[in-house]
This record gives C-alpha cells, structure tokens and sequence, in this order.
C-alpha cells in the first residue's frame, strides 16, 4: 500500500506546481509592459487582468490579456486531463492550481487578479455546458444593471447550482471534481472581489461605460 502512496502524492504534487506555474503567468502585466512600456499595476485599480489593461487605451492588449488569462486556465486543466485520462480529479487540481496561480503569482509577489477570464477558461475547459451557463448568467446580468463585478458574482455563485440541479436533469451531469472546482473558484472570487461587493452594498460600484467625473 505504501508503494501507491508515494508515487500517487507525487502526481498530485506534480500536476497542482504545474498548473500553479501556468497560471502564474501575468500576461497582463507582460504584454503591457512590452507593448506600451506602462506597468499596469500602476494605472487604475492596480489589477493585472484584461479590464485594467483595457484603461491603457489598448484594446487590443484587453482582449489578448482576456484570452490568454482563460486560455491558461483551459490548458492547465487540459494538458492534466491528457496526461491522465479517466482521472478527472488531477485535471480539476491542476485547474484549481492554475486560478490560485492567477490570483497569487509568485513572479508578482502573490499579488494577481480577480479570476474571471481564468474562471471562464476553465468551466468551458472542464464541462462546457456549464462554461456557457455561467457565461450566459454573466451576460444577462451585466446587460440588465451594467455592472461587471455584480455579472462577475452572480455567474460565479451560479456556476455550483448550475452543476449539480439543470445539468443533471437535462441529461448533462458533470463529474463532481467539476462541481468541487467550481463552488473552489466561485468562493475565491467572491473573496477577491471583497472590495466591489462593498461598493455594491454602498451604491458606489461603477457601471460599465460610465464616465468618471
């Protein structure tokens, strides 16, 4: 028994520094600081994801920060779910690693993003039904109060419900280590988003498109 054990926590270890790695990467901070000369960490709420590399003026920037940040996700689950076929548990800890990696990189100083790109790479990654209910949640809100944060938490805090109530009764059921990785990440991006959840309690949080001044 102890011979499984060793090379079993080995695995485990192996796929959870990989993906952590792979998520760690700050494309945001990376392509501004080639492209523009600019730390994005120095320009509107300090954060490395595509919404803050958008105030740069690049949207072009903005939208590659977006799909590298959920390709990495994606790929992290993916590249473990090749590796080890049959055993969706590893590809669901490389994938949770990848977000932990997003949101406390250690090239940053464990200082990341939020997790949203990444969350969305990873659910349409891992069970693409349910990466398109919690996009379409996402969208639904944020066309109906404007309010990227507000889209941001009620797709995250959707995406667990979504695994295990619709999906299964439409016939789509998605593996539990799938609907563990999803309540994992929609709890650290409520944790993340601390500041904009208060905002919202204050009537402060800012619409997308708005003005400031």
């Amino acid at each position: 028994m102890q011979d499984l054990v060793g090379p079993a926590l080995g695995t485990v270890a192996l796929v959870a520094v990989g993906g952590y790695l792979l998520g760690s990467i700050p494309f945001g901070v990376i392509l501004t600081r080639l492209l523009t000369g600019e730390d994005v960490r120095s320009i509107g709420s300090g954060n490395i994801g595509a919404t803050n590399v958008l105030r740069t003026g690049r949207k072009d920037l903005a939208f590659a920060t977006l799909i590298l940040d959920a390709g990495k996700g994606a790929a992290a689950y993916l590249i473990a779910q090749a590796l080890f076929p049959g055993v969706p548990a590893l590809a669901a800890i490389a994938g949770g690693a990848a977000f932990l990696g997003h949101l406390f990189p250690v090239w940053l100083g464990f200082r990341g993003g939020k997790g949203v790109a990444t969350f969305f790479g990873l659910l349409l990654a891992a069970a693409w039904p349910l990466g398109l209910l919690a996009g379409a949640t996402w969208l639904l809100v944020a066309a109906l109060f404007r309010m990227s944060s507000l889209a941001a938490l009620l797709a995250a805090a959707a995406a667990p419900v979504y695994a295990v109530l619709p999906l299964a009764a439409l016939g789509l059921p998605v593996p539990a280590p799938v609907a563990a990785l999803a309540l994992f990440t929609a709890v650290l991006i409520w944790i993340r988003h601390h500041e904009n959840i208060a905002r919202l309690l204050k009537g402060a949080e800012p619409r997308i498109g708005a003005k400031k001044g």
